[in-house]
């Protein structure tokens, strides 16, 4: 594709009008392999989408770039970004925790980008539904969290796949570890932005908790904020559900993200906070990266970062793209806080809340029917609309998946939706409509 229609597409479907330093210096690199470090939230998924998109031939001609990622939430953000930016190529998501038939079925006929988590696209290739010998561009986005990950393995038997191979970005959220053996030999470009570029629009404030317990001090610090979408992380599973327990017991309306739930239950967290159906999400460090949450006015270190590298990622899951945002720091006597944690002023909320008061207005809407089943966002908008009084601009964020949708409604309209959807039907379907309970 040409440089000028890949901006022009970005502009249109992605609202990005003028790119950042780092996009423009991709966007005109030349050098067969490419090395970027970059933090989250820098704009790289756009930087390496608009190099990937000038190598392309032709569409057509079977699988000629393939990304790959360390995480499903990621995967579903690169597909959105690089579908947005090409035109007349088709491109296909792979990754666990849906259906396989489904996956198979979309790979034919033969997506020109493949964007997979590393694990489900082996499998594909193991069953050989898919065929990467003429493949000539690899992306390894956020390669060392793949490796952290346990992926080396993984990316190693697949990268022995693609005999055209020509082209390799190689991301990093900091600065890339040694080029991997399994890569085409030669010299490498790099491009260095791992520096924070949020420093400035990041505020770091302290709020010191009377007791080792810092939960009563954690709702606190969440009462005197209401209306702020929030990321509270924390070092450990068990943490974080003894942690959303008691939120919960509290009357916050929070979700739980961490490696032990399944798929589809992190699926649902994410959206939850996106649509705002909460404003508070508890998390391990997986949430530290890879997630594509628009605005989070601010992260609390509920527990203070393991290392460095955590204290970046957390902190660039807000202040993104220039908007503010503040960071958290929560200690108690017991703690020791490590040379890489810093904060510039000290805040005490008041030991009083009124859970109430920040309770938000919005639900989500749960209905067993999705694409596959050939249900769009607009039949959803239309059924809600046709059987109740809400109007278009009250519905919030509608989102289909494979076989069932989301959408963010007027917490007030739901007795309304649910009884409507007892006696009609959504295209001629027979759709069971369930509110989602946080």
């Amino acid at each position: 594709m040409k440089e000028s229609e890949i901006l022009s597409n970005i502009a249109a479907k992605l609202g990005i009008t003028s790119l950042k330093p780092m996009q423009i210096e991709l966007a005109a690199a030349s050098a067969p392999r490419i090395t970027l470090a970059a933090p989250t939230g820098s704009g790289k998924t756009v930087a390496f989408t608009i190099q990937l998109l000038k190598r392309m031939p032709q569409p057509g001609r079977g699988v000629a770039a393939v990304v790959m990622a360390p995480s499903r939430e990621l995967v579903l953000q690169i597909a959105s970004v690089v579908k947005a930016a090409a035109a007349g190529y088709k491109i296909t998501a792979i990754y666990g925790g849906h259906k396989m038939d489904d996956e198979k079925k979309s790979l034919t006929p033969v997506p020109d980008i493949i964007v997979a988590t590393p694990g489900r696209l082996l499998d594909h290739i193991n069953r050989r539904t898919l065929d990467l010998s003429e493949t000539e561009i690899l992306v390894l986005d956020e390669y060392d969290k793949c490796v952290e990950l346990g992926f080396d393995a993984d990316m190693r038997r697949i990268v022995k796949k693609m005999r055209a191979l020509k082209s390799v970005i190689l991301t990093s959220a900091t600065v890339a570890q040694a080029i991997p053996d399994y890569l085409p030999d030669g010299q490498w470009q790099s491009y260095d932005y791992s520096a924070d570029s949020r420093s400035s629009a990041l505020q770091k404030v302290h709020v010191g908790s009377p007791t080792v317990d810092k939960a009563q001090t954690l709702v606190a610090l969440l009462c005197s904020m209401p209306e702020r979408k929030t990321i509270v992380f924390v070092n450990h599973r068990e943490s974080a559900e003894r942690l959303h327990a008691y939120l919960k017991k509290a009357r916050i309306s929070a979700a739980l993200y961490h490696g032990g739930l399944d798929q589809h239950t992190r699926q649902l967290a994410v959206e939850l906070l996106h649509n705002g159906t909460v404003n508070v999400l508890v998390a391990t460090d997986l949430a530290a990266r890879g997630l594509d949450i628009d605005a989070v006015d601010a992260v609390i270190h509920y527990h203070l970062p393991p290392t460095a590298e955590n204290w970046i990622h957390r902190n660039g899951r807000t202040a993104r793209n220039g908007a503010p945002g503040t960071a958290y720091i929560i200690t108690s006597e017991a703690d020791s806080i490590p040379d890489y944690v810093d904060w510039s002023r000290d805040y005490v909320p008041k030991n009083e809340c009124d859970a109430s008061a920040i309770a938000p207005a919005v639900a989500t809407i749960h209905f067993n029917a999705g694409r596959k089943e050939k249900i769009s966002r607009g039949d959803i908008l239309g059924f809600i609309m046709a059987h109740t009084d809400i109007s278009s601009q009250s519905i919030g964020r509608i989102t289909v998946f494979d076989h069932e949708a989301l959408a963010a409604v007027p917490a007030s309209g739901v007795p309304a939706i649910l009884a409507a959807a007892s006696a009609a039907k959504i295209k001629n379907k027979k759709v069971r409509v369930t509110r989602v309970v946080t």
